[in-house]
């Protein structure tokens, strides 16, 4: 389709002639200009072959007394021969399809088209449909259908409104509803409001494995670090460090432990004897200075904290089940008590299962991810930084510890070198 009577819509008609893909042609002229003339004797002298579909438009021009120009290029008609009418009544005689009217030029184009059609000249290909157009990236977006890539993701906390929000929850809503740190903690670890028993239960844990003296490896860490005049965050980095199986950091282990003997359908003793055929310990039971005889005070008040029915208002299977290890493994051996790690774990456990605020799998997941652990790490963090305290403000200087109290065992004088000699 050529539109303007220009010499490019000249050329566009002959290319249009000989390229065999084009079976036929729409010629879109217009007022001014003798282009059109062009085209007019092409099909005179049969230099256009194909169906020619034409019409000129500015007829209305006719109609005008004044002179008048059209379209953007300001086209005018100077002289008769120069008029749409002329131009179309030219077209015409030259063997062109030139429609009576404007209205009439789609209709002169189907008709054409359709007569190639049942010739065979023109075979129709089904209709590709256009390539759909993406919708704007901002409107998209806005619509939350999209979203920018992103370093990282967040869902416990969001600073950037009027106010901040943990876990959706305004923090003056927090301040007035008095949810405490226990309460802070269950938005932030768990997306959840836990319920009032559950949160004072984990502000108990905190206060409870706050310290433990400074003979404790992670405590001894930070006050050594602290007498070599490092800051507060390489003292405490220094002591959170030595948490681990050994020290500290088997709540988890415990938890985990406790809920496949239990989900398996063990009894206590089926516990005990499998862990003693795979030669391996009970987290969570043993202590070394504490037995049935001398409890572990610790232990008591969380036992009698959990197992108040009138403030701990849901069931602990899991912790009646440790405590019913505790009775076989304390008959074996007084100290094998259920420690502080193993009731906080098997407590805890009981918490995620049976107080209705978490499915089987964030369960399950909780303790998987090390949630149980944190809670260690955070309460000793705060003996940690009070030992640094202690240590910076009773002024003590750099640690050295006693050889006295090193016990050496360097091989003999020179019996390497006689070895080497010989």
């Amino acid at each position: 389709m050529g539109k303007g009577g220009c010499s490019h819509c000249t050329r566009c008609t002959t290319k249009h002639t000989i390229d065999c893909r084009v079976k036929m042609i729409v010629l879109l002229g217009e007022v001014g200009g003798v282009e059109e003339y062009r085209i007019v004797d092409a099909l005179k002298k049969g230099e256009v072959t194909k169906p020619l579909v034409a019409w000129c438009i500015g007829t209305c021009a006719d109609h005008i007394t004044s002179e008048v120009q059209f379209g953007h290029a300001g086209a005018s008609a100077h002289g008769q021969g120069e008029t749409a009418a002329a131009k179309n009544a030219a077209l015409a005689e030259a063997g062109a399809h030139v429609p009576a009217s404007f209205d009439d030029l789609g209709k002169t184009i189907s008709a054409v088209y359709g007569d190639l059609v049942e010739r065979g000249v023109i075979v129709p290909k089904p209709e590709v449909p256009p390539p759909a157009v993406p919708m704007d990236y901002s409107w998209a977006r806005e619509l939350g259908l999209i979203r920018k890539p992103a370093s990282f993701m967040t869902s416990i906390c969001d600073e950037r409104g009027d106010e901040l929000l943990y876990a959706g929850v305004p923090i003056t809503r927090v301040l007035e509803q008095d949810l405490g740190i226990g309460g802070v903690l269950s938005l932030l670890w768990f997306q959840k409001r836990l319920p009032a028993y559950a949160n004072k239960f984990i502000e108990i844990c905190l206060m409870l494995t706050a310290d433990h003296g400074p003979a404790v490896s992670g405590a001894h860490n930070t006050i050594v670090c602290a007498r070599a005049g490092k800051d507060l965050v390489s003292s405490l980095v220094s002591g959170l460090l030595t948490i681990g199986d050994r020290f500290g950091g088997a709540l988890d282990d415990a938890a985990r432990q406790f809920s496949e003997a239990f989900d398996k359908g063990w009894s206590p003793m089926q516990f005990v004897n499998e862990k003693r055929k795979q030669g391996t310990h009970i987290m969570g039971i043993g202590h070394r200075v504490k037995s049935i005889n001398n409890p572990d005070k610790r232990v008591e008040i969380l036992k009698k904290f959990a197992m108040d029915r009138s403030v701990f208002t849901q069931e602990t299977p899991l912790l009646d089940y440790a405590l019913a290890v505790e009775k076989i493994t304390t008959a074996k051996k007084p100290n094998l008590i259920l420690n502080v790690d193993g009731a906080i774990g098997v407590i805890f456990v009981d918490i995620l299962r049976q107080s209705g605020m978490f499915t089987p799998a964030e369960a399950a997941e909780t303790v998987e991810i090390g949630a149980l652990n944190g809670l260690f790490v955070l309460g000793r963090s705060l003996g940690f930084i009070g030992h640094y305290l202690d240590q910076r403000r009773l002024r003590q200087g750099l640690y050295r510890h006693p050889w006295d109290d090193i016990t050496y065992v360097l091989p003999e004088g020179d019996s390497l070198l006689e070895r080497e000699s010989g």
